[in-house]
């Protein structure tokens, strides 16, 4: 839990450990990215107005080795603001102020994204494929590092191979039942998605969009 505020911080961590959660504290970026290092965490909850190292820089060091969930709380509201730290590797984006049940809630289900799953199916294409049981994407040069709620993303669409998902339902799969305007989100994701397992992101072969609508995936495509 990283926040430059010291009533946010305790505020937070009475109510995780109360829930079970085992909580490591972080009042700037610098020691957000240590603790990082040293402790792995299984989500990171994440200030974006810190001083020193932003959020935002904290967000793409953590990017640049781990696939951690990371939820953005911030009073930051504006759609830039968020973009930005989606653009940046963020899961998810809560704003201030905010519900503890709902925090709770984008928290448990950042934790559900990244949890490997059972099953064996997987599906391949000529450029990439999908293992469902590891939840990895293995390409030519082997694998391609995907980040929870990208995979999940993927893995929506890969499941319904050749039919439109709707935006509306493609964000409450993947981000939660509180969902179902954010199209930036997609926006962001499918771009993320796109410039990671596209031959060409311009002209998508596997991932297409459908304007207004939604999105399909095409196994086969090419």
């Amino acid at each position: 839990m990283v926040d430059d505020e010291a009533p946010i911080r305790r505020a937070l961590a009475i109510n995780l450990r109360a829930r079970g959660y085992e909580v490591d504290l972080a009042e700037t970026g610098e020691e957000a990215l240590e603790l990082a290092a040293s402790h792995h965490p299984d989500v990171v909850v994440l200030d974006l107005g810190l001083p020193g190292i932003d959020g935002v820089e904290v967000i793409l060091g953590i990017r640049g080795w781990s696939a951690v969930p990371i939820v953005v709380l911030s009073a930051r509201d504006a759609e830039a603001a968020k973009v930005a730290a989606l653009d940046a590797g963020a899961d998810d984006y809560v704003t201030k102020p905010f519900g503890m049940d709902e925090l709770l809630a984008r928290l448990r289900a950042a934790l559900r994204r990244a949890t490997p799953g059972d099953g064996e199916a997987t599906i391949e294409t000529p450029d990439f494929a999908l293992d469902f049981s590891a939840k990895r994407v293995h390409g030519p040069d082997g694998e391609i590092r995907l980040t929870p709620t990208e995979w999940h993303l993927v893995e929506v669409l890969a499941r319904n191979p050749g039919r439109l998902v709707s935006q509306r339902q493609l964000l409450q799969e993947v981000w939660g039942p509180d969902y179902g305007e954010e199209t930036n989100y997609l926006r962001v994701f499918m771009a993320q998605v796109r410039r990671k397992l596209e031959p060409e992101p311009s002209r998508p072969r596997y991932f297409i969009t459908e304007p207004g609508m939604g999105y399909r995936f095409e196994p086969t495509s090419g």
